[in-house]
């Protein structure tokens, strides 16, 4: 092959290269925002207190908005409770009638940036006093072409959404064996297969993520199912396959 030739194809494959690089969206930027507040006048380690751990996104304020309906819903444990209209009123309410060593954790965390999506993971623990607290989770995954948050409708093809459920029964089966009871009867008896609304589009797999007592005991704390994008080649839109954006 002649110098010119190659510096030819070399030029070429830079170009390529530069016009690939200018298609991957920036990193959506965002201002981590965490605060600690403990009931006026109490003091001691078993003090009430609200600890919120969250992110605002100034160039998306649809997305802003959405963390902060999604983690006051979180807040909602019983059917009398009422949504609070905002975190700061939340947290007044709950340190206005909050017991001792009752305490509440709130944080909204970027999973993942990838492709046109951004990825919210949601915690709550929720601390009555009790032998342990009771946690949440949650997922927003977020277009920001579109600017709305993509549900697992959104995601599948039609008519797909048993496959899908057939998916992540064998990522299931797969937990269990390496968690070492596919043998115990008991165990899958007690603790069968469940569908969960927190699903992720990450980068290299789909992820579901339960609540506690939902397919494991408390122990086990929010278990997590992990299901490669080969096994889900004409279930999930190809717009939403990693790379084909």
């Amino acid at each position: 092959m002649s110098l010119l030739k190659l510096a030819s194809l070399t030029c070429i494959a830079l170009a390529l290269g530069a016009c690939q690089s200018a298609f991957q969206p920036k990193p959506l930027a965002f201002t981590p925002d965490a605060s600690e507040q403990v009931k006026a006048g109490c003091k001691g380690d078993d003090c009430p207190l609200v600890n919120i751990e969250t992110v605002h996104f100034a160039a998306d304020p649809k997305l802003d908005a959405l963390i902060e309906q999604r983690l006051l819903k979180m807040t909602v444990n019983s059917p009398d409770d009422k949504l609070a209209p905002s975190l700061n009123a939340y947290r007044e309410q709950f340190l206005r009638t909050a017991d001792t060593r009752n305490s509440m954790y709130l944080q909204a965390k970027v999973r993942e940036q990838h492709d046109d999506l951004v990825i919210i993971e949601l915690i709550s623990y929720l601390d009555t006093g009790g032998a342990h607290g009771m946690p949440g989770r949650g997922f927003i995954n977020w277009s920001r072409k579109d600017h709305k948050e993509v549900t697992l409708q959104d995601m599948l093809l039609p008519g797909q959404e048993r496959a899908f459920w057939g998916a992540a029964k064998v990522a299931h089966n797969n937990w269990l064996i390496n968690s070492h009871r596919s043998n115990d009867a008991e165990f899958v008896k007690t603790w069968p297969f469940q569908q969960t609304p927190n699903v992720a589009l990450l980068k290299d797999s789909v992820l579901l993520k339960y609540d506690v007592y939902s397919i494991a005991p408390y122990s086990d704390g929010n278990v997590e199912l992990s299901i490669p994008y080969s096994r889900l080649n004409g279930i999930i839109k190809p717009e939403w396959l990693p790379g084909r954006g």
